[in-house]
């Protein structure tokens, strides 16, 4: 059991024990790509796979991070984490520290009584595939330190300091929904998200009623949203925007496509118009889900996929043939789910066709030399919790 698991890592680690156990989940975006940080709508439910944390105060202000999956110990001070000021994995709880700080610090209130801890990490989200692990890791240390430092903040006020701690400490440019899905998600639902208002309600999926599988297929093509071709992408949205004199893409209607074609560069028509109609799409899902349920949204998936293949070009080959092939197989939809360039795809199945598109799948991956996917069904599950 990983709460067990976790609590051995940090005695071992630290010699002593925690206080507590937290955790938060990793994520599936079931439509809405690259709309975040374009201000527009996103459609995320957290997994049932999940990031534990022990964490144990100090009497002074240093700071002590390990992990599971790493060697080393990341070390710091309450005083010093922050923009610059570290690298490497210990950035993203180190930047957490750093964004609860400035959630704090915009409420007129500090850091400055807080103690230092202890931080040990246990996860089985799996990395570079998509399922924002980064934001599991940052959200289960922040709903901790809210808890041993009694800061009493929101959850809309952990999604914005972990959301700085993504941005302006890791160094990646990404919106508030892994984050938001981490933070705030609920059983069987998907959380819709607005991200300019951030507001957000939840929309039921009720998957076992109708007889429904999502799966993830983790294409082992790892990706990294720190690197350039995600900023690439957010430029050229910007671009968009700028020659419209538009604040963001979210304020751009389908029905301005056409007329917006020559008033840009073609990359940056092709980004807009992925944003554009991906928006659409999922205020479509989200109709379709609250009148008819999750049977009916397969092809707004296959359009996604198709969207972001062809105008955001955020797709790779090995994405396209577990789509394709999925649907060949009986999959009512399928896409590439976060933010591309590698990852996971999703698809959504009946429950007596798991098998058959597994095994299609999987054949597909050896014809065309691929390595082989892993591939395994996810729960839409509740978002980060106190577990002892």
């Amino acid at each position: 059991m990983s709460i067990e698991r976790v609590l051995e890592g940090f005695a071992t680690a630290f010699g002593r024990p925690a206080d507590g156990v937290w955790s938060a989940p990793g994520r599936v975006n079931l439509i809405g790509e690259h709309t975040d940080y374009n201000e527009g709508f996103v459609l995320p439910f957290a997994i049932d796979h999940r990031t534990w944390v022990a964490v144990g105060l100090r009497p002074d202000r240093t700071i002590r991070v390990a992990s599971a999956s790493v060697d080393e110990v990341g070390t710091s001070t309450l005083d010093e984490v922050g923009p610059g000021a570290v690298a490497g994995w210990s950035a993203y709880p180190f930047g957490t520290v750093w964004g609860l700080g400035q959630v704090m610090s915009a409420g007129g209130a500090s850091l400055d009584a807080a103690r230092g801890f202890d931080a040990y990490f246990v996860s089985d989200v799996p990395t570079g595939a998509g399922l924002s692990s980064s934001a599991a890791l940052e959200c289960s240390l922040a709903v901790a330190l809210n808890d041993e430092w009694a800061l009493a903040l929101s959850g809309p006020d952990l999604v914005r300091a972990t959301h700085l701690a993504e941005n302006d400490v890791v160094g990646a440019p990404t919106g508030i929904l892994d984050q938001s899905a981490s933070l705030l998600s609920e059983e069987d639902a998907a959380l819709f998200l607005d991200c300019r208002t951030g507001e957000s309600r939840t929309v039921s999926l009720g998957l076992v009623e109708a007889g429904l599988t999502i799966l993830v297929i983790d294409t082992r093509v790892t990706h990294a949203h720190a690197d350039g071709g995600y900023a690439s992408r957010r430029a050229g949205c910007e671009r968009a925007a700028a020659a419209l004199g538009v604040k963001a893409l979210r304020d751009v209607a389908v029905a301005d496509l056409e007329a917006a074609r020559g008033r840009m560069d073609e990359e940056a028509y092709l980004r807009m118009r992925h944003i554009v109609t991906e928006n659409q799409r999922v205020l479509d899902t989200v109709a379709v889900l609250d009148a008819t349920g999750a049977a009916g949204i397969g092809d707004l998936m296959v359009a996604s996929h198709v969207s972001q293949r062809d105008d955001f070009e955020v797709s790779v080959p090995e994405l396209d043939v577990a789509v394709d092939t999925s649907v060949a197989a009986g999959a009512l939809g399928a896409r590439l789910t976060g933010g591309g360039f590698g990852g996971s795809a999703i698809a959504l199945v009946p429950d007596d066709l798991v098998g058959e598109v597994t095994a299609q799948v999987t054949a597909a991956f050896a014809e065309h030399g691929f390595k082989e996917p892993k591939i395994f069904a996810v729960t839409p599950s509740a978002g980060a919790r106190r577990d002892r």
